[in-house]
């Protein structure tokens, strides 16, 4: 198998999504982490400047065309961050039982929170989490100007430092000045995936989707208390999800996140939804080239629970060993993949087929276990097939073919999709001469095997897969000789 073929079948279904930044800018670099096993890149716009963000897309564009393997490029947007401002004194020492004013401005020796919205949404007995919950306060009275707060667990209080809010929605903007601006231009570069931070409702997702039109899917992070009230709402409006562990887990309790994490990833395989967990994932590695034993076992744990992709975070964007965190995560998911309780988890949690084309989707899983076919192959105009047949997580690669390299780049990051570009099939004779060239490139199943084939007719129409066939391999040679 050439390099080309090892680079698109990789030997493992679930992806991994690496943050590209200083540790992991260069050419050099994001050659390495693609080969390592990276699927999809992340461009996090908290960080960075546009000019930083260009220069790695187009970087990923060239590895893409040296491998002509479709590779995803994700946009983050920073959203709504809430954050204290500037001490006038310098830092703050905070003793548990101490009350304190925080303002709008900081006046007269108070703390500058400076964010209306908040003053108006808290009530008291709210909870003020600042510095990723290091230090706690409790709302015990307010107005429209100021809050007074007991501090309930204290510490070392600095500028600027990020505010959680877990009992208060807050009327914030969905998209801040930034986050349109960052849109605009990853629009223009051709992103495939934009996550939107904070979604704290179904219709967080609308402006960002009337930007977009179309051009890219949606992702909504899943990182506040509010979101989990109307989560199924929020899955149904976005193109997938990402369960950002990290404001989740200072939001809620640490002891509710593995459940809330196994909840979503449920939700989505049931709403064909591609699902993605983030954060701490390797996070040692950021400065040692070996993970903890519990952060191998939260990776493993993941993919168990049947994620369609991990995300590391600091590790391959700043951290010291960007290559060795990306090919441990690759190794995880491979001894993960192959332990005899993992088919039997994935199965365990199986969607229900709630229409034809779910019908469809289960049927092709069933009838590739039952002849043993090294792989499927749909045919596909949009990766509905794909995302459906991916939700069922068969135990055999499934090979996407589609003439819109948009559709192929965004199921880089969908479990067991290897995605590949090519022409529109035409007619009902093309399909298993397509299919079985498809599985030649890979270099997978021989001679006497048969594969399994999901299309649709009329061809190119969205929404028509109506067709399963079994096709043999090595007929078609057969057929011309």
């Amino acid at each position: 198998m050439n390099q080309h073929a090892i680079a698109a079948l990789r030997p493992r279904r679930a992806k991994i999504l690496a943050t590209v930044g200083p540790a992991s800018r260069s050419p050099e670099m994001l050659r390495r982490l693609f080969l390592a096993g990276v699927d999809t890149f992340r461009l996090n716009f908290s960080h960075g400047s546009h000019d930083d963000h260009r220069a790695a897309f187009d970087a990923i564009r060239a590895l893409e065309a040296e491998f002509d393997q479709p590779i995803g490029i994700l946009q983050d947007l920073q959203g709504p961050k809430i954050r204290i401002g500037q001490l006038a004194g310098g830092p703050i020492p905070l003793t548990a039982g101490d009350m304190l004013t925080l303002t709008l401005d900081g006046a007269d020796g108070t703390i500058p929170l400076p964010h209306p919205e908040i003053f108006d949404a808290v009530q008291p007995g709210h909870q003020l989490l600042i510095d990723d919950g290091r230090i706690r306060l409790e709302a015990v009275a307010h107005d429209a100007g100021s809050i007074t707060a007991r501090v309930v667990a204290g510490g070392r209080l600095q500028d600027r430092k990020g505010v959680n809010l877990p009992d208060t929605v807050v009327d914030l903007p969905a998209l801040t000045a930034k986050d349109r601006d960052d849109l605009e231009f990853g629009m223009s570069l051709g992103v495939d995936w934009v996550a939107l931070s904070f979604v704290q409702r179904p219709e967080d997702l609308e402006l960002a989707k009337a930007l977009i039109q179309g051009r890219a899917g949606l992702i909504a992070k899943i990182e506040k208390p509010s979101a989990l009230l109307t989560l199924p709402q929020i899955v149904a409006g976005s193109d997938g999800i990402m369960i950002a562990r990290g404001d989740l887990g200072v939001e809620i309790p640490p002891e509710e996140v593995p459940g809330r994490q196994k909840e979503i990833i449920r939700l989505c395989r049931q709403m064909d939804r591609p699902v993605i967990v983030a954060t701490q994932m390797l996070e040692s590695m950021t400065g040692t080239p070996t993970p903890t034993r519990a952060e191998a076992s939260d990776v493993a744990t993941a993919i168990y629970d049947g994620a369609d992709a991990v995300m590391l975070s600091a590790e391959t964007a700043s951290g010291q060993y960007p290559a060795e965190a990306v090919d441990m995560m690759d190794r995880i998911i491979r001894r993960t993949e192959a332990h005899p309780f993992y088919a039997a988890s994935l199965k365990a949690t199986a969607p229900d087929a709630h229409d034809p084309h779910q019908a469809i989707a289960e049927a092709a899983v069933e009838l590739a276990g039952a002849i043993a076919a090294p792989a499927l192959v749909a045919f596909s105009s949009t990766g509905a097939s794909g995302l459906r047949i991916a939700s069922h997580r068969a135990p055999r690669p499934t090979v996407l073919l589609t003439a819109d390299l948009a559709v192929a780049r965004r199921m880089a990051l969908v479990w067991g999709i290897r995605p590949l570009l090519d022409a529109d099939v035409t007619d009902h004779d093309s399909v298993p001469i397509m299919a079985e060239a498809a599985i030649a490139q890979l270099g997978i199943g021989q001679s006497g095997q048969s594969i399994v084939v999901v299309c649709g007719f009329p061809f190119g129409v969205a929404g028509t897969t109506n067709s399963l066939r079994v096709t043999p391999l090595g007929q078609t040679e057969r057929e011309t000789a």
